[in-house]
């Protein structure tokens, strides 16, 4: 039936090369459609708990989106007059920032003082040009002893400050309105920074977060496409020796990329950066069907077989092998789908789909391409095929030891699995090429940072902020997270209070503390709000009928089990000291927390589910039980060992390696049946024993696996070069369970066929 087939391929291979390709271009023409996403909350399904707390806390008080300003005097002095007029400047200009709705600076910032009985709300620093030194010295004391400020817009040791805007997107058109703040905001930067060289300036904040996801995505379109691409073309010129062979593949290759992405586009998929390393890996996949089909066409005209013979033995060969690989890797992609995560679920289907497209085209182009190129073999044996003979003599000769050798290997490095922390850094998840990662940093390093929690405190009462026993227990709560190691500011409602309080008794110290009557402090809030300019009212600290407060906690850069750990602590505080105030931390921080864990258990169903449906296309297509269980040992071990092995280099998981078992679960399985198809064929139609069987596998289909392998190896590795950590953690983990899947199905899998299969295969 498949030589038919082949025949008629090849009979009509004109109109098979002109329907490909005219299919590929409506196929890929969807490409238009594609856009890149720059929100962050992209990562977070919509049932995801953590991140309907985060939008309740958004839609209660004013958003935090923000774009954070740091600026760093060369001299070390960030309240001197030349400064602090850049500080008052730059306030000015960040109401010009698109969507802005409220900006706050240690210029800006409402001080309040008792002027007989009055109280007087003014910006701390006015005209800060014609102020003396001494009075620029005052105003700083006063900034660095306020709690609003301190750590937050004022590093204590005065040499850092910051001016904060807080972002409204409108959200009608996201993918606009994010670049349009970063280009204004660095288009005034760059003015600022020609006119203050004693000054350096730092931009982050949740906006500029964003914007790093399309920008680490274009870098990677930039450098990583090209790069494996010309190490996939190095690879296939030194294995396959012929330029035709090379040539159609690379047309296979991109048009299974153009036909997947075109197909994302139609589906309305939108490109984050974990799906834009889809193409990386299709272009690294796709090689691999072109690869089997070439090196058996030419391994059968170097033995003497016409090319026409040679195509239509290698597609009868190949053909069900190829199916059963790209089922197995596009079931893994597809179990991707179970990831809590909805990227890695877009990286799964696009890739899946540029699996099928890659199979479709190897059975169908390819052959009809390859027939009317040029195509020369050199006969006889080449020095690869030699040393495969000589690597299955070795096997034969030494299968006791290696078997349980390996075996011994593969127990102790799955037994380290356990051992691997879950662990992540969202500021990590960019390396230091992207500007957002390297401002983060020295921002983190020199006045406040870029993580936090959010606790929406709810008195349950209109008005019900006012009552003292109320912001007693949230100053309390306040209180014990500064005692916190990971903390690095504290905003609390309950420093107003204590500062009015001590305004309207004539500024004496003794009574900066809450005050002691509900109306009173009513009273002192309404005045205070009455006081204060547009768009720096208190909508960022309390709810709309003040029956609710808003405790936000700055971090240190810390990582997601240090965060989760912080939580837990807090949660147990207030089960304890404030059981009718309960309620759980909200923020990006706390999402990005837990997202790794609920993708691991998500994904733990999700590689069930490939294992299953894999071990049961093996089962069927080999139409043996004993191999098909048999082939679980050498496609579950490479994973388990990788992990093993990554506990003993970095000890640490996460968002990126959830994924990395599924995922290799579908390609590890490709040398398997490839190792497995050609000894069922030896044993069945040749009647081979399981040694001579092993010998005719190695020599039929070893120098094959050992080129798609390297390939494989080297197009991950490309990706381990991605400027998006979980990209390249994800290539170089790939990278390395392929690796040891091909050595555990030359050096283990074969020894385990010959003590377990020794019996005969019935044809």
């Amino acid at each position: 039936m498949i030589k038919s087939y082949a025949e008629w391929i090849l009979r009509w291979r004109w109109l098979v090369i002109l329907a490909t390709l005219i299919s590929v271009g409506l196929l890929a023409s969807g490409g238009r459609f594609l856009s890149m996403t720059n929100d962050y909350r992209v990562f977070f399904s919509e049932d995801n708990p953590q991140l309907a707390a985060f939008e309740n806390l958004q839609d209660t008080y004013t958003k935090t989106d923000n774009v954070l300003i740091m600026l760093l005097p060369k001299d070390g002095n960030a309240m001197s007059a030349s400064v602090a007029g850049a500080v008052t400047e730059l306030t000015e200009a960040a109401w010009q920032i698109p969507y802005s709705i409220r900006v706050d600076s240690v210029s800006n910032f409402q001080h309040t003082y008792a002027e007989e009985d009055d109280l007087v709300v003014i910006d701390l620093i006015e005209e800060p040009r014609s102020l003396p030194a001494n009075e620029l010295a005052a105003k700083g004391q006063i900034a660095i002893e306020e709690p609003l400020l301190l750590n937050r817009l004022i590093s204590g040791k005065q040499h850092a400050t910051g001016v904060n805007v807080t972002i409204e997107l409108p959200g009608i058109n996201p993918t606009a309105e994010v670049p349009e703040v970063v280009t204004h905001v660095r288009e005034m930067m760059t003015g600022f920074e020609a006119k203050y060289p004693d000054i350096e300036f730092y931009v982050t904040g949740a906006v500029m977060l964003n914007n790093a996801f399309p920008e680490a995505s274009i870098k990677d379109i930039k450098t990583l496409i090209p790069l494996a691409l010309g190490a996939i073309v190095i690879g296939l010129i030194i294995f396959l020796r012929t330029v035709s062979a090379m040539t159609a593949t690379v047309f296979l290759i991109f048009m299974s990329i153009f036909a997947a992405m075109g197909s994302a586009g139609w589906l309305g998929i939108q490109l984050t950066p974990p799906a834009m390393s889809a193409p990386t890996m299709i272009l690294t996949l796709a090689v691999a069907d072109a690869i089997h089909f070439l090196s058996t066409m030419l391994f059968r005209m170097r033995h003497g077989d016409t090319k026409h013979d040679a195509i239509v033995e290698s597609l009868r060969i190949n053909f069900h092998p190829i199916f059963l690989t790209s089922l197995t890797t596009a079931i893994g992609f597809l179990s991707m789908n179970f990831s809590d995560a909805p990227p890695f679920r877009d990286l799964g289907n696009i890739t899946a789909m540029g699996v099928v497209f890659a199979f479709i085209l190897s059975v169908t182009f390819l052959p009809a391409l390859i027939s009317v190129l040029p195509v020369k073999a050199r006969e006889g044996k080449t020095r690869t095929h030699r040393i495969m003979d000589s690597v299955a003599e070795f096997v034969i000769r030494r299968r006791t030891p290696l078997l349980f050798g390996i075996g011994a290997l593969i127990l102790i490095f799955s037994a380290l699995v356990p051992r691997n922390d879950l662990n992540d850094n969202f500021v990590q998840y960019f390396d230091e090429s992207i500007k957002f990662r390297t401002d983060t940093d020295k921002v983190a390093d020199n006045l406040t940072g870029l993580y936090s929690i959010d606790y929406s405190m709810d008195s349950k009462e209109p008005g019900g902020i006012s009552e003292p026993a109320f912001l007693q227990q949230i100053e309390d709560f306040a209180n014990w997270y500064r005692t916190q190691p990971e903390t690095k500011h504290v905003s609390v409602i309950t420093d107003v209070f204590k500062r009015l309080n001590q305004n309207m008794h004539a500024d004496d110290p003794g009574l900066y503390k809450i005050p002691d009557q509900r109306d009173l402090a009513a009273q002192y809030l309404l005045l205070y709000e009455m006081s204060l300019p547009y768009g720096l009212d208190l909508n960022n600290q309390i709810n709309i009928d003040k029956s609710a407060t808003r405790v936000s906690v700055t971090l240190e850069t810390i990582t997601t089990t240090q965060a989760l750990a912080l939580e837990e602590r807090a949660q147990a505080w207030m089960t304890e000291n404030t059981p009718n105030l309960v309620t759980p931390g909200a923020s990006p921080t706390i999402m990005f927390s837990h997202i790794g864990m609920r993708n691991i258990k998500s994904m733990l169903t999700g590689t069930s589910v490939a294992l299953v449906l894999i071990s049961l296309a093996l089962i069927f297509a080999l139409r043996s039980f004993k191999l098909g269980m048999l082939s679980l040992v050498p496609n579950l071990a490479p994973a388990l060992v990788a992990f093993g092995v990554w506990w003993i280099v970095k000890g640490e998981i996460g968002l990126a390696l959830s994924v990395v078992a599924a995922m290799t679960l579908g390609i590890v399985v490709d040398d398997t049946v490839h190792f497995l198809s050609k000894y069922v064929r030896a044993r069945r139609e040749q009647g081979l024993n399981a040694e001579d069987a092993v010998r005719y596998a190695f020599s039929s289909v070893g120098v094959a696996l050992w080129v798609t392998t390297m390939v494989l190896i080297a197009g991950f590795l490309v990706l381990s070069r991605s400027a998006f950590e979980l990209n390249s953690s994800m290539g170089l983990m790939t990278a390395i369970t392929i690796g040891i899947a091909l050595f555990i199905d030359f050096f283990f899998l074969p020894p385990l066929l010959m003590r377990l299969d020794k019996g005969s295969l019935s044809k």
